[in-house]
């Protein structure tokens, strides 16, 4: 994991819902509290978030965004042909960043291995070094709070931000519905 921030991805019936903090830290020192490490891809149709160094992840938001563009949009296929240019090509092997890509029907992890990863519940994703802890604070409150999507990510994000040195509670959120 990297210790670089917090990113969650939750969906649900018909909406998916990203969330990231805003700290950007420099080993031990913070250089910035209000980044945006969340976007849309492909006309607003899907959500991304990144962990990990900042200009390796433009250049995978980049490479991403026109594989999205090739496939018209099919998140199933972009993240499969997105797997094999990275593990193709020797410069993107050493790109140290991660991303969650998620639309209403699919969400996945895309590891700075090349890695596709569909989540075991197929619902809730998170990465970076805050990651683990707003996993866990998504799923309790999946399963035992009555929240909406939304403010499910929000309160899941604001728990890592207590826990995670690398992560503030200075919260984006993206969503999309059906």
């Amino acid at each position: 994991m990297f210790e670089a921030t917090t990113i969650l991805g939750y969906k649900g019936d018909g909406i998916a819902v990203i969330g990231g903090d805003g700290q950007v830290t420099f080993g031990n020192t913070v250089l910035k509290g209000n980044a945006t490490k969340i976007r849309t891809l492909y006309n607003g149709k899907i959500l991304a978030g990144f962990a990990g160094s900042t200009a390796d992840a433009f250049n995978l938001f980049d490479m991403f965004e026109n594989i999205l563009e090739n496939k018209k949009g099919d998140l199933l296929k972009s993240v499969i042909e997105f797997s094999k240019e990275w593990r193709k090509d020797r410069y993107l092997r050493r790109l140290e960043a991660m991303m969650i890509v998620l639309n209403t029907k699919n969400i996945f992890i895309l590891s700075g291995n090349g890695d596709v990863v569909e989540p075991e519940d197929g619902q809730i994703a998170a990465i970076g070094s805050g990651g683990n802890f707003a996993l866990s604070a998504a799923r309790a409150l999946n399963k035992h709070a009555d929240l909406d999507a939304k403010s499910l990510v929000k309160e899941s994000l604001k728990i890592a931000a207590e826990l995670c040195i690398y992560t503030n509670d200075n919260i984006k959120l993206l969503s999309l519905e059906e």
